[in-house]
């Protein structure tokens, strides 16, 4: 399946960024990422209002990182993010960070978030509208496959 990939976010490597080794250090990858996510969920149709107006947002659950190039301070690069999959309580996206002059991914991220009352602080159902708009840029109901198979 086809998903649709938009940027999310644009950067430049600082110097203080870089470790011993003379490049970003992966603390800052993890923040463009996570950047990025809020990004993504915006243009599906979450608000970051209603972290306080409904009392719901996002947690993180789970990161599957690849490293795949480094980058040294000065170097612009961009993060291109998908929805992949949709459940009734989480959301699976994948960024890549890429350097924006060579046009190489520097990392990947596979990432599952769980849609969060943050009251009570457990998973909630992921609102209609975001979902809809996951699966009209590519990706996959979990819910829709899933009742698709059963009945």
């Amino acid at each position: 399946m086809n998903q649709h990939k938009t940027t999310t976010y644009r950067g430049v490597v600082f110097p203080g960024q870089c470790d011993a080794m003379g490049h970003m250090n992966v603390q800052h990858y993890i923040a463009a990422f996570d950047q990025a996510m809020w990004h993504l969920v915006a243009e599906l149709g979450y608000r970051a209002s209603w972290a306080a107006d409904r009392q719901q947002g996002w947690a993180d659950v789970r990161y599957l990182v690849n490293y795949r190039r480094e980058l040294r301070a000065g170097v612009l690069f961009h993060v291109s993010s998908a929805a992949q999959n949709v459940g009734r309580t989480s959301l699976t996206t994948f960024h890549e960070l890429v350097n924006s002059e060579s046009g190489e991914i520097a990392a990947d991220l596979e990432m599952k978030s769980v849609y969060f009352d943050l009251g009570s602080r457990t998973a909630i159902a992921i609102p209609e509208q975001i979902r809809s708009a996951v699966v009209a840029r590519g990706g996959i109901s979990a819910t829709s496959s899933a009742s698709a198979q059963s009945g």
